[in-house]
């Protein structure tokens, strides 16, 4: 799915109606149908007492009048509050004539705000996503006490306050929403981590946007989906063999952290690699032929940490990093798989200490290959780059490096961002709290690896595959597990299935 700005929204709006002959009420009623239908389905029959609808002067208020109206048509109990304006949307005034009279309808006094019953439900229509400066005066008041309820929250599009794709000021007054409702594409202020207090849960409906418009227009940022990666993960050949798939050279582990380089490890060999081998220090030997024996084990001549880089010729694609430890020799087989690799074109995929390392010896940066595939958690990212102001400088940072580098970018987190050489960001739609634990990112690595080894895939398809995948065995483990009890070697185990899945899209 397309991410689209918030300019880029109100223009699939106007194509929308062009294309459809119809007015922009009919496209404001569409939407909120939708919306009614959903929450009445969240609701039941009966709400909890009242419904409480705070609208405002602008088309978000329109929306929330539309609601108003078809909740009470549906026998629910509904009260509206106007946030007073000078001036008020065309749309909005005529959905203010249609509220029945029945509802009752009061505009807000800043100095005297309504009291809400513990849970009441409330629905936030104040403002949507054409705001672009902080909110002030009433509608600051009116924000900051809805924040001070315990209400049940739903925002339409937008919590009133928050921007669409921009940083929000620290001292904004914003609506902490419990669930939020877009129509038809996602917003890039769904999926960042300062905006979750006020987002909350969100969801996506279809209200039957120009579909051309949306498919013309181009973008800086997409969410990746089920759909979206349909066709790109290839069916196995009838007649292929151990070789048709890659063999990969995983340089991994160090004195106490084998643990890492056997996940990693066995997520390569469940992510479908044709070989592996694996180069650990010597003392990661007897327990890599224990407990990975369907892999190769290259012993390095040091017993606690990997000091020589093996010959490459054999290989389709390298790992760097799992356990790999900060030893000063370690960093010179890096600094020699760097220019190795570059010469050849040799696909490389670097993680953990291997990251620490490029951003303890930043001049190491300069020799990365073209097509890399970086897997940085935010903390291992900001030593790459420089600390990020917010997330979405975060996000300009990762764009940045991608380009100057030419390479491939994993931001690990909740929706974790790709970023690519050519600028577009693509987000995560997989996985869940349970994978914040040891190891995940050893096994993203393995995993990664074994898609950069099949040489049937484009870097872009591999990382994309491999971080959806990744989190989609995330997902189906955590329903036999829990979140809680979810640990990495329950994802290694539904690495299969998920690429099983994928396979069918």
């Amino acid at each position: 799915m397309k991410i689209l700005s918030a300019a880029q929204t109100r223009a699939a709006d106007q194509a929308t109606m062009q294309a459809a002959n119809i007015r922009s009420d009919q496209l404001m009623e569409r939407a909120a149908t939708m919306f009614s239908e959903w929450l009445m389905d969240r609701l039941g029959q009966e709400a909890a007492g009242e419904v409480h609808v705070f609208c405002g002067p602008g088309n978000n208020g329109g929306d929330g009048l539309v609601v108003a109206r078809q909740l009470h048509l549906s026998g629910y109990s509904v009260q509206v509050w106007l946030l007073p304006a000078d001036k008020y949307s065309s749309d909005f005034t005529m959905n203010r004539q249609r509220l029945p009279t029945e509802v009752p309808c009061t505009e807000l006094n800043p100095k005297k705000l309504p009291s809400l019953p513990t849970k009441a439900t409330v629905i936030d229509a104040l403002f949507g996503t054409g705001l672009t400066r902080p909110l002030e005066g009433a509608a600051a008041a009116v924000v900051q006490h809805l924040n001070q309820f315990e209400a049940v929250v739903y925002a339409i599009d937008l919590p009133s306050g928050l921007f669409t794709d921009a940083p929000q000021p620290v001292a904004g007054a914003v609506v902490q929403a419990d669930y939020t409702v877009g129509f038809e594409l996602p917003k890039l202020a769904y999926l960042l981590p300062q905006n979750a207090r006020f987002v909350g849960e969100w969801e996506i409906l279809p209200i039957g946007l120009d579909q051309e418009f949306i498919h013309t227009t181009a973008v800086d940022n997409y969410f990746v989906d089920a759909n979206f990666l349909a066709r790109r993960f290839p069916k196995r050949p009838k007649f292929a063999h151990k070789g048709t798939f890659g063999h990969a050279l995983l340089l991994a582990g160090s004195y106490g952290k084998i643990g890492a380089a056997v996940l990693a490890a066995r997520a390569c060999l469940h992510g479908g690699v044709g070989l592996l081998t694996v180069r650990t220090p010597a003392v990661g030997y007897t327990i890599l032929q224990t407990a990975v024996p369907e892999a190769m084990a290259l012993t390095d001549p040091a017993t606690h940490f990997v000091t020589e880089l093996p010959d490459l010729k054999s290989y389709a694609a390298v790992g760097i990093g799992p356990g790999l430890g900060q030893d000063a020799a370690t960093t010179e087989v890096l600094r020699q798989l760097l220019q190795q690799t570059k010469q050849t074109s040799l696909p490389l995929v670097i993680d953990a200490d291997a990251l620490n390392l490029l951003g303890t010896h930043r001049e190491l940066l300069a020799e990365l290959p073209p097509n890399t595939l970086l897997t940085p958690h935010p903390k291992e990212f900001e030593r790459l780059t420089e600390p990020a102001r917010d997330d979405y400088h975060r996000l300009e940072l990762l764009r940045a490096f991608c380009a100057r580098h030419r390479c491939y970018c994993v931001l690990k987190g909740a929706y974790t961002a790709l970023g690519t050489p050519e600028g577009p960001l693509y987000f995560n739609s997989t996985g869940n709290p349970g994978m914040g634990t040891g190891g995940s990112g050893d096994v993203l690595t393995g995993l990664l690896l074994a898609l950069r080894a099949d040489q049937r895939l484009s870097p872009l398809d591999a990382a994309l595959i491999g971080i959806f995948a990744h989190g989609h065995a995330g997902d189906l483990a955590a329903q036999q597990t829990g979140e809680a009890g979810l640990i990495a070697g329950d994802i290694v185990r539904f690495i299969g299935p998920a690429l099983g899945e994928m396979v069918k899209l």
